[in-house]
């Protein structure tokens, strides 16, 4: 787990009876959201000591920027900066208990081995958003499809139609541009080719046998042909990259409006959904996963990504069976999230996706 390191020297400010009242607050921030005064953490500590006392300690942490008070006469609450010290230096997190992982497995294990992957992601968003009360997402890099069946249909006399045929019978069309005068007989040579030598490939294995066949592709076609092959090639791989390169699932946003009313809160949410929809939002979830090697925590403006809507992100990265990272599991919700209890759950979700997938 990481963000954005606090100054090592900041638990040693604290002594016993301020670490407690410190936990005790944002402990009761996570359960509530609600401001907690000297009077109910009297009541609340393992210790004995007068609201004045806890008044005293609670202006000392406000000075150390770890809590605030948003009202005059309210009570205290946990500062961005608190709740990432009380997660770096408070929080344990624990292995999740055989009942938890049962009822994850149940959620998103099936016996249907043929089911689509979304199928898969989709459950596991569905599971995450369920147990945590939060928006579950997964994130899927595209997966660079085979390709049964290619054909070049020309359109006018500078454009064609490519017409692509993947491995679950899924067509795509894509149109490209046309070399200055190309036969019809050619857009035929240029297919006849691709589909004799090279069906049954992802866009990077071709890429690879075009490289070690260059002499078989020069006397098997003419230049234009060749050129064609090209053209043909880059309109399969447009279909593959770019921003829509990846894409988002995102389950439970009704959860994150449970006890929001008209004002900044709903303001809030509205910015964080109006973020989810950004496509570069993606390919920047996605450098988030890869940067770390585990579950990462990022807690309002430590995640530029969602910084304007003040949202928490719990995220950890799913791997392929060559043991790339092609994805990230994980939950967003407001600040006050249970972060010790969501940890565990959202990282074991992170390796039982990596392994079915590799199924």
């Amino acid at each position: 787990m990481d963000g954005r390191p606090l100054p090592a020297d900041l638990a040693g400010n604290l002594d016993e009876r301020s670490r407690e009242i410190f936990r005790a607050l944002v402990e009761s921030y996570m359960e509530s959201g609600d401001p907690l005064g000297s009077r109910s953490l009297s009541r609340m500590l393992p210790m004995s000591l007068s609201p004045a006392s806890i008044r005293n300690v609670m202006s000392d942490l406000e000075d150390l920027g770890l809590i605030y008070s948003p009202h005059v006469s309210a009570g205290r609450l946990p500062t961005q900066k608190g709740l990432r010290f009380f997660v770096d230096a408070f929080m344990q997190v624990g292995d999740l208990q055989p009942e938890m992982r049962e009822n994850i497995e149940r959620q998103v294990r099936s016996e249907d081995q043929s089911r689509p992957v979304d199928t898969l992601l989709t459950e596991a968003s569905q599971m995450l958003s369920g147990m945590t009360r939060g928006a579950g997402l997964v994130i899927a890099a595209k997966q660079d499809s085979v390709v049964r069946h290619i054909e070049f249909i020309r359109l006018d006399q500078s454009r064609a139609l490519v017409v692509l045929v993947g491995g679950n019978d899924e067509v795509e069309n894509r149109i490209m541009e046309l070399p200055e005068g190309v036969t019809a007989g050619q857009l035929e040579a240029a297919a006849n080719f691709l589909n004799a030598h090279l069906a049954g490939r992802t866009i990077s294995e071709v890429r690879s046998e075009l490289e070690r066949i260059t002499d078989e592709v020069r006397s098997e076609l003419d230049a234009l042909s060749h050129d064609l092959v090209q053209r043909g090639l880059a309109a399969w791989a447009g279909s593959q990259g770019g921003a829509g390169a990846a894409r988002l699932i995102v389950r439970g946003r009704a959860n994150l409006l449970e006890g929001v009313s008209e004002g900044e809160e709903l303001d809030r949410l509205r910015m964080l959904f109006d973020e989810l929809e950004r496509k570069e939002s993606l390919v920047e979830l996605m450098t988030l996963a890869e940067e770390g090697s585990g579950v990462r925590i990022f807690i309002g403006s430590e995640n530029k990504l969602f910084s304007l809507s003040g949202s928490s992100v719990i995220v950890a990265p799913w791997r392929d069976d060559a043991d790339r990272v092609v994805g990230a599991v994980g939950i967003i919700g407001p600040t006050r999230l249970n972060y010790a209890r969501i940890v565990p759950m959202v990282d074991y979700t992170a390796q039982l996706v990596s392994k079915l997938v590799r199924k």
